[in-house]
Formats: structure tokens, C-alpha cells, sequence
């Protein structure tokens, strides 16, 4: 499990260089033809994974402790201009909410999960090696969405 945090961060630490080499205004624009922007596509990202991994592993109990989840959460969409300090914020989530969930994994506080499957994928998830894995996938095909909407801004 150890190689697939570090590729998480790896590919979350991507994401964050495509945020940093934008202007504020071009992470809150929604091209044409998508109905969210690179910032919701990244805040989606952070409090999915977390909602993924402690929810659904019965950890924790509901999504109220996950800052920015009814923002960004599976099936909103922008309402509203994201300012700086926020992206910022979320730029420090993306990091620090996996290395929190690599040390949680190794410490052992994820026991046996009921399977469940994602809308997305459809995939039965049975294991929190699972979910695990899943963010990985997840993380990158937001991130494909939006190089896709930096080549249409």
C-alpha cells in the first residue's frame, strides 16, 4: 500500500502544479461545453476521498466533519467564485488528508467494510485497500477533466 500513497501524492502533487499555473479566474471558468470548472474538479477530489475512506469504511459516521463536502461533494456543481484563500486551503487538504489516511492504514483503524460500489465505476469495493485504490483512479480522471478545460479556456 505504501507505493500506492506515494503514487497518490504523487499525482495530487500534478494536480496542484495545474492549479498553481493558473490565474484565479481561468480555475473558476467553465468552458463551454462542462458544467463544473478545474477548481470543483479538484476540491472533488479532496473531500471524495476522504468521504470514501472514513464514511463508507464506518470510521466515522457522516460527512459532517469533511470541510468543503457540500461544495464540492458527487453530484454539485459551482454556485459561486472560489477565492484564494480557499484553493490554498484545499491545495493543503489534498496532501495532508492522504498522508493522514497512509498513517491511519498503517496504524490498523480500518476494519472490515461492507462492499459497496461507486456510481463511476460500479466496481464492488470490499476492502479499504480498495477504496484505497479507487481514490488513485478517481484523482486522475478529474484531473484528465481539467487539462481537457485548460485547453478550452
Amino acid at each position: 500500500m505504501q507505493e500506492t500513497f506515494k503514487f497518490i501524492l504523487q499525482a495530487r502533487q500534478k494536480f496542484i502544479e495545474l492549479v498553481d499555473s493558473l490565474s484565479i479566474e481561468q480555475l473558476n471558468k467553465i468552458p463551454t461545453g462542462f458544467n463544473n470548472n478545474i477548481i470543483w474538479n479538484f476540491g472533488h477530489i479532496v473531500v471524495s476521498t476522504q468521504t470514501l475512506v472514513y464514511v463508507r469504511t464506518g470510521v466515522k459516521a457522516d460527512t459532517s466533519w469533511v470541510k468543503y463536502n457540500e461544495d464540492y461533494r458527487k453530484d454539485t456543481k459551482p454556485t459561486r467564485f472560489v477565492e484564494q484563500a480557499e484553493i490554498d486551503e484545499l491545495k493543503a487538504i489534498a496532501i495532508q488528508s492522504i498522508e493522514q489516511i497512509a498513517k491511519d492504514y498503517e496504524n490498523g483503524i480500518f476494519g472490515e467494510i461492507t462492499s459497496f460500489s461507486t456510481a463511476t465505476y460500479g466496481y464492488p469495493m470490499n476492502t479499504v485497500e480498495d477504496v484505497i485504490a479507487l481514490t488513485s483512479g478517481h484523482d486522475n480522471v478529474h484531473y484528465g477533466y481539467a487539462l481537457a478545460q485548460r485547453r478550452c479556456l
